[in-house]
């Protein structure tokens, strides 16, 4: 990438330029990509690979030696909205009153209840941006909602619309950018990667779920796709939508709020709360007799996939990782251990590796036993594995989909991917367990985020007919409280966070890692001993991360918190040298 011509070095040796590409970034794309870099602490190099680039028209020779800001860029906007091969669904009387709020606002938070009908907002908006000729970017969480929604899209705006995310091969993304640099392209929908599409006339952005993690990013540049959504939409004069059922905090907090506080179909939902901490044959019998009525249900597991940990029952020490700190997860269906950190793979043990016991026993239960379990007890039954285990690729995500909308199988299980925004009509029956796993998370956001899951993972049910969902959890009067008022959860977590988390402080988090313990920790104390020069930035903690080793490193990190973000960010750059990782509006802490 060319940023600008320079004077020939002489401290170096340089190489003539082979082939220059038809391939270039806008000048926005290089003032957003300095400005990730920046903030987010990663090279320019590593902001821009974020960005696809816009392919110029080759003109002739005598003009080729321009400036790459005089060339035209390859975008028109032909057509557009009068191919919509359907009418725009007509909005409630409510609908309507959110719209026109959204109208009139350059950044807003739409707060609608499941099931309240913010798809037919959203695509009232994006017809009439496509009207005034300008595109629009439609951003979910994670890829496993494309599907649904590339449907009901493509219902109203045909083939003007393009799906864009990282499952994409080589060959569908270059599909879909000719289809981009033709001019045939109105809407990019997908995953936080296609808000870096090159759309030349970009006029509204919209992020559903905006409260999921997934917006995340996880390694360098970790930005949150959120936050760059409204900082895009700034300087691209681009109006941008947040919306929820279950708003962040953060968001809440910070911009102008519009409710759809009824769903499209009012449905009966009775809640009942059971104690423990496992899979019971009462709540199979709950599911036999619901799959006996001729209806579906959903089973959510707060674990990842079909693995639990293996623990020595005399001295208490879980198997881990001979390169990790944390413990070897049980794939039972494929026989072996596998760290989710690093990688590493082994054969499954029997005896402790600390006192030599045998056998080793496991505890947490996840997809797979419990799925064994089900079709244990209810035989005639098809569950459908929904986890990152499970699906993995985007044609089996469509399957899964399509045979469920069928009928074809009759229990969705899986974990977090389960409350993702999908619909199911069929649902009447919703079993929940630990619950109170998620609220114990070592985490400020842990009441957050285990009401934000449980309301989302509730509202999968009871879409189109009375359904009863039954909550594994001893906190029930806390969950009580707010199944019917997240917004009253909200109001009240205002206090719990006030002048200690976000949205009003700024929280950075600096990783230390190194093969050498005792570098690793030489390293933090000296970054430490550097940042209590700067008053205006309090070091919460610091010491060993939580899990202490990854891939042979040792971690150590450093938390941190501000009430003003430039003496943040002032410190974090007084601190910035190899071999540590700065993360700025963390998520994760564990």
């Amino acid at each position: 990438m060319i940023l600008e011509d320079v004077a020939k070095p002489e401290a170096f040796e340089t190489s003539e330029i082979s082939t220059v590409l038809d391939e270039v970034y806008s000048s926005a794309q290089i003032e957003i990509g300095k400005f990730i870099a920046s903030y987010y602490f990663s090279s320019l190099g590593e902001a821009m690979a974020l960005f696809v680039p816009f392919r110029r028209v080759r003109f002739p020779t005598h003009r080729q030696n321009q400036t790459l800001d005089d060339n035209k860029i390859e975008i028109s906007l032909d057509g557009a909205l009068e191919n919509a091969p359907y009418t725009l669904p007509t909005l409630s009387p409510d609908q309507q009153k959110a719209y026109e709020f959204l109208e009139k606002k350059e950044r807003a938070l739409l707060f609608g209840v499941t099931g309240s009908g913010k798809t037919e907002v959203f695509i009232n908006l994006m017809a009439k941006t496509i009207k005034e000729g300008k595109q629009c970017i439609f951003l979910m969480p994670e890829i496993s909602l494309t599907p649904q929604m590339e449907t009901r899209l493509k219902k109203y705006f045909g083939e003007r619309i393009v799906m864009w995310h990282s499952k994409l091969t080589k060959i569908q993304k270059e599909k879909v950018l000719s289809k981009i640099y033709a001019g045939e392209v109105d809407i990019i929908a997908g995953a936080r990667s296609a808000l870096f599409t090159p759309l030349e006339n970009l006029g509204l952005i919209i992020v559903d779920e905006e409260h999921d993690d997934s917006y995340k990013s996880m390694m360098k540049p970790r930005y949150h796709a959120r936050d760059m959504a409204v900082y895009m939409g700034q300087k691209l004069k681009a109006k941008v939508v947040l919306a929820s059922a279950t708003p962040s905090l953060s968001s809440y907090h910070k911009y102008e709020v519009v409710r759809l506080e009824k769903p499209f179909i009012e449905t009966q939902k009775q809640y009942h709360f059971v104690e423990g901490t496992t899979f019971t044959n009462g709540m199979i019998k709950k599911i036999e007799a619901n799959f006996k009525a001729g209806e579906q249900s959903l089973l959510f597991v707060p674990t990842r996939g079909n693995f639990k940990y293996l623990y020595c029952q005399k001295c208490g020490v879980t198997h881990l990782c001979p390169y990790c700190s944390v413990g070897m997860a049980l794939h039972r269906k494929v026989r072996h251990l596998k760290c989710h950190y690093c990688n590493y793979t082994e054969a499954i043990r029997t005896v402790c590796t600390h006192c030599g016991h045998e056998p080793l026993t496991s505890e947490r239960m996840g997809t797979q036993e419990v799925k064994e379990m089900v079709e244990h007890g209810i035989p005639e039954m098809v569950v459908e594995q929904f986890d990152r285990d499970s699906i993995s690729t985007a044609g089996k995500l469509k399957k899964a989909l399509r045979r469920f909308e069928a009928k074809e199988s009759h229990l969705l299980l899986g974990t977090q991917m389960l409350s993702k925004g999908h619909d199911y009509a069929n649902i009447t029956l919703s079993v929940i367990l630990g619950m109170d796993y998620m609220l114990g998370l070592g985490d400020y956001r842990a009441r957050e985020r285990a009401m934000s899951l449980l309301i989302q993972i509730a509202g999968r049910s009871g879409r189109a007919k009375n359904s009863e969902i039954i909550i594994q959890s001893v906190n029930q009067d806390f969950f009580e409280r707010y199944l019917n008022d997240y917004e009253g959860f909200l109001k009240d977590e205002m206090f719990f966070v006030e002048d200690m988390y976000p949205p009003f402080v700024t929280l950075a988090r600096i990783l230390v890692s190194h093969v050498k313990e005792e570098k690793a920790s030489k390293t933090t104390l000296d970054v430490v001993t550097k940042l209590k020069g700067f008053e205006e930035v309090e070091i919460v903690g610091h010491g060993k991360a939580p899990i202490e080793r990854i891939a042979n490193k040792f971690r150590f990190h450093i938390l941190l918190r501000s009430s003003s973000r430039k003496a943040m960010l002032r410190a974090l750059y007084a601190v910035n040298i190899a071999g540590i990782e700065i993360d700025m509006d963390p998520v994760e802490f564990s």
